[in-house]
């Protein structure tokens, strides 16, 4: 007869499952995935290496839950941000403002996200990613077209060409941003230069979509 856990058993191992998630998030914006290692998530969390295979295979099978834990929490705060704002425009202007403040006030946590070498499995990830912060714009992007406030465009592949441009334009000031050092002890901390990156993003996003900036006279 095969063994059923009780609920008081899969209470526990659900509560040590999310406890190891936790731990994971708390690393990956310290130390990257490079830190990440089963060992190192383990300790964090406070359990036995051994006990952290109970829930995850390998690192990989690790890594894409806890990229897939980071990444909604960041899609939860852009569709918060979103919901403020009236019009498309906004809305979009929205979406680029709240992405980029986020990463560069956790530059080693967005850093890793967006471009630190990983497995493969997590490169799959950053491409659900993307493609999620792409279908948010150009939803926004139809309406604009649609209600005449910007010109006749593809709202997909311009959505998609913001994406890339947002995202190289902070793959630098992210890659500079201070590390964490090998006890995990560094602040997280605003990359030096950054103050105008934001504006100038959304700016560089209103005006590629066609439309008028609001500096503009």
């Amino acid at each position: 007869m095969a063994y059923r856990r009780t609920p008081a058993v899969q209470a526990r191992l659900d509560a040590q499952r999310e406890a190891v998630l936790q731990a994971a998030v708390l690393l990956l914006a310290e130390r990257g995935y490079g830190g990440c290692t089963m060992a190192a998530v383990a300790d964090r969390a406070g359990i036995a290496t051994g006990s952290l295979y109970q829930h995850f295979a390998n690192k990989a099978e690790l890594s894409v839950q806890l990229f897939r834990r980071v990444v909604t929490r960041e899609m939860a705060a852009v569709d918060a941000a979103v919901a403020l704002r009236e019009g498309p425009r906004q809305r979009i202007a929205a979406v680029v403002e709240t992405f980029a403040a986020r990463a560069l006030r956790a530059p080693r946590l967005a850093y890793a996200l967006l471009v630190e070498p990983a497995d493969a499995v997590v490169d799959s990830e950053r491409l659900v990613f993307r493609r999620a912060f792409r279908d948010v714009i150009a939803t926004e992007i139809a309406a604009a077209v649609a209600s005449g406030e910007l010109p006749e465009q593809d709202p997909v592949l311009t959505a998609a060409a913001l994406v890339g441009a947002v995202g190289e334009a902070l793959a630098g000031p992210l890659a500079a941003a201070p590390a964490a050092d090998s006890a995990g002890s560094a602040e997280p901390t605003k990359p030096a230069g950054t103050t105008d990156v934001v504006p100038a993003l959304v700016s560089f996003t209103l005006r590629a979509l066609g439309g008028r900036d609001d500096s503009d006279a």
